[in-house]
């Protein structure tokens, strides 16, 4: 049995290791034939015009914004969420909410994008103008989509800290509400943060959803109720009939993507040393 956890273990690195050497061999050479500077800061993303342009900027600006949105809107919702199940909620009320939340995360997300084309963007372009598809819709949407990874992973992290320190803390005469978010809160924090970084991850990899409610414009959004491109977006929508460098350029694209998982997984890492 060693052995087999060996091996699977050993596959799981390969599998990694594939995915990168596929991505850096087919994306930095066409981000060395464009130029680092003028793919990741160029302006101007139009592969089938002469000359063609491959600037990636206004992506890279729409993912993060998109993705900022949603952190501020999942994030604070799915903490404090997995704070009341996992210390105020009754058991009986537990027992109807922890269902719906693990359906929500089975939801795929061609739906929760059909969810938002049909209600978020009519609500939007109704009562705060535009044409209702933009990054306000987005981040609004993807902060429901991570809702379910954050508050699950980081009632789990609540739920594993040692009876000890709520008890002490009520034998100082701390209240139960302080010694919740004064104790049991921060000794979780790891937990709670690895929830917040594969939200993070989701969040910033969607694309379905993204694509239908986002607007889709490959320009630098001016304005969260304009539209925007993200990176996946970007992939997919070209993918399809990309060619020669056209084709490289969307997988340096890929490149970029992995790349910012990778500096948010290792941010997490460092942060976690720190608290140490």
């Amino acid at each position: 049995m060693e052995g087999v956890f060996l091996g699977a273990a050993l596959f799981s690195i390969f599998a990694v290791i594939l995915i990168c050497v596929f991505l850096f061999a087919g994306g930095l050479p066409a981000i060395g034939k464009i130029g680092v500077f003028s793919f990741l800061f160029g302006t101007e993303w139009s592969p089938t015009d002469e000359p063609a342009s491959f600037g990636i900027f206004p992506m890279i600006l729409g993912s993060l914004y998109v993705t900022a949105g949603a952190i501020l809107i999942g994030v604070s919702i799915g903490v404090l969420t997995a704070v009341f199940m996992a210390s105020f909620c009754p058991p009986r009320l537990h027992k109807i909410l922890k269902p719906a939340i693990d359906i929500l995360a089975g939801i795929p997300s061609v739906v929760y994008g059909f969810f938002g084309l049909v209600v978020l963007v009519p609500f939007v372009r109704v009562y705060l103008g535009g044409s209702g598809s933009g990054i306000l819709t987005a981040s609004v949407l993807l902060g429901i989509m991570i809702l379910p990874t954050i508050i699950g992973v980081a009632e789990s992290a609540l739920r594993a800290v040692p009876s000890s320190y709520y008890e002490g803390a009520l034998a100082l005469g701390a209240t139960h509400e302080r010694s919740i978010f004064f104790v049991v809160l921060p000794a979780a924090t790891s937990g709670v943060m690895a929830g917040v970084v594969l939200g993070i991850g989701r969040a910033i990899g969607e694309t379905m959803a993204v694509i239908l409610v986002a607007g889709n414009q490959a320009r630098i959004p001016n304005g969260i109720l304009n539209g925007a491109r993200t990176l996946t977006s970007n992939i997919v929508l070209e993918m399809g009939y990309a060619a020669d460098l056209h084709r490289e350029a969307l997988i340096g694209t890929g490149v970029v993507l992995f790349v910012f998982i990778l500096i948010i997984n290792l941010s997490f890492s460092y942060m976690k040393r720190v608290k140490r």
